[in-house]
């Protein structure tokens, strides 16, 4: 869970192909997806060993017994796959289109509704229990781990000892660990069966050690929280309860597709801009209907394709949802998918395909660029976040185009002509 932090889950990586699941590595990041390259790195585990023995001292002070440590660490061994994912080069090569082609394909529809009648009952009781949808907890679960097929097999011991000794984020990996050591000392599994991705997300709907202490769920009554077996119910529960323990609200939709009138302010078009779906009808905002939206509260209008692409009017679940994980494409994978899971039409508006995406250092000069010219990005990082957004709508709004804050080849050729 909260994968966003390390590109850590199944989700991140790559669990959007056709029906669910393949090995490639993504991450969605800012309405595009950020495609790893894997880069070749020599690595060493010569001292995987002395850091185990000063790290036994520091979980032993945090109050894990000698047992569990021991029984913890018998097979540790030092990974150097997970080194090799840590560290590789981000390319940013998708857009959210060709993710959503993935993350919301047939396949991952029809397997999704399959799995929400083979565990209706439960979904259904996770629902009145958390006051949580279950098509937003199907969802989750089908996007984290494909219904389960793709929980991850990596020992999640291993990878985190292998991460924290790294270095490289070395506090949040020991963190993870001494967190991990935690549930397997409260009986919840055995470090053999403690299993996930390479990066320690874990389970049915990956949550990462931390996450599983503060919010995972014994809802079988069995006396463990388990998300790791066959059986997803407490996988499910767990989910349900990150989303409702951070402010979900039952009925509210995370969004929904508008239509935008010709002639609308395209300025409006900010998650930090809010009004009444009342306000956005007087504007002329229109649901694919032709009808004003209801008023489910306060909401803003997204454009994750820039103004050629959908639109989307999003309420506070839409934000609940970034809480699991903070891009813009996740969230709108997950929604779009429990839309669709509960019956809902397909997403009506064309995007831009065919529009070739910026590069990673297309993206940094991008901002650089912007900076220059007096439109701070606030740093030049490569991810196109709500600062570079309204860089680019000022700078558009500028020079006179719509301001649609749509990081393209078109903003960055503008920008190399001044």
């Amino acid at each position: 869970m909260i994968s966003f932090i390390a590109g850590m889950t199944l989700a991140a990586q790559g669990a959007f192909a056709a029906g669910g699941g393949s090995s490639v590595t993504e991450v969605s990041i800012g309405g595009g997806i950020m495609s790893q390259e894997m880069t070749p790195i020599e690595v060493s585990a010569g001292g995987l060993d002395r850091w185990v023995r000063g790290f036994e001292s520091r979980a032993r002070a945090a109050g894990i017994s000698q047992r569990t440590f021991d029984a913890a660490f018998r097979n540790v061994r030092y990974l150097d796959d997970v080194i090799a994912r840590d560290r590789n080069q981000a390319e940013f090569t998708k857009q959210i289109w060709e993710y959503l082609d993935g993350a919301v394909s047939e396949p991952r529809i029809r397997n999704g509704q399959r799995a929400l009648r083979r565990h209706g009952n439960v979904l259904e009781r996770i629902e009145d229990h958390y006051r949580v949808e279950k098509e937003i907890v199907a969802a989750v679960w089908g996007l984290e781990s494909a219904y389960g097929e793709r929980r991850g097999e990596t020992p999640v011991i291993s990878a985190l000892a292998t991460l924290a000794y790294d270095g490289r984020r070395g506090r949040f990996f020991e963190a993870q660990l001494i967190a991990a050591l935690e549930i397997i000392q409260a009986g919840d599994v055995n470090a053999r069966n403690m299993t996930g991705s390479w990066a320690g997300a874990m389970g049915h709907t990956q949550f990462i050690p931390t996450s599983y202490l503060a919010f995972a769920q014994d809802f079988t009554g069995d006396g463990k929280r388990d998300i790791w077996s066959n059986d997803p119910t407490d996988a499910l529960a767990s989910t349900a309860s990150y989303l409702a323990r951070h402010g979900w609200t039952f009925g509210q939709p995370w969004g929904v597709e508008v239509v935008l009138p010709q002639g609308f302010d395209y300025s409006q078009t900010s998650e930090r801009i809010k009004k009444t779906p009342q306000q956005w009808a007087g504007m002329g905002v229109r649901d694919i209907s032709g009808q004003a939206v209801p008023n489910h509260g306060r909401a803003s209008i997204l454009l994750p394709g820039g103004a050629q692409g959908a639109a989307f009017m999003i309420f506070d679940n839409f934000h609940v949802i970034e809480r699991y994980n903070a891009a813009d494409a996740y969230v709108i994978g997950v929604g779009h998918l429990a839309d669709r899971l509960a019956g809902g039409p397909a997403i009506q508006a064309s995007w831009p395909r065919g529009y070739a995406p910026l590069s990673f250092r297309q993206k940094r000069e991008l901002q650089r660029r912007l900076t220059r010219a007096g439109f701070d990005t606030d740093g030049s990082d490569g991810i196109i976040g709500p600062n570079t957004i309204a860089a680019i709508r000022a700078y558009q709004e500028s020079i006179g185009v719509t301001p649609d804050g749509f990081a393209s080849q078109d903003v960055l050729s503008r920008l190399r002509g001044r």
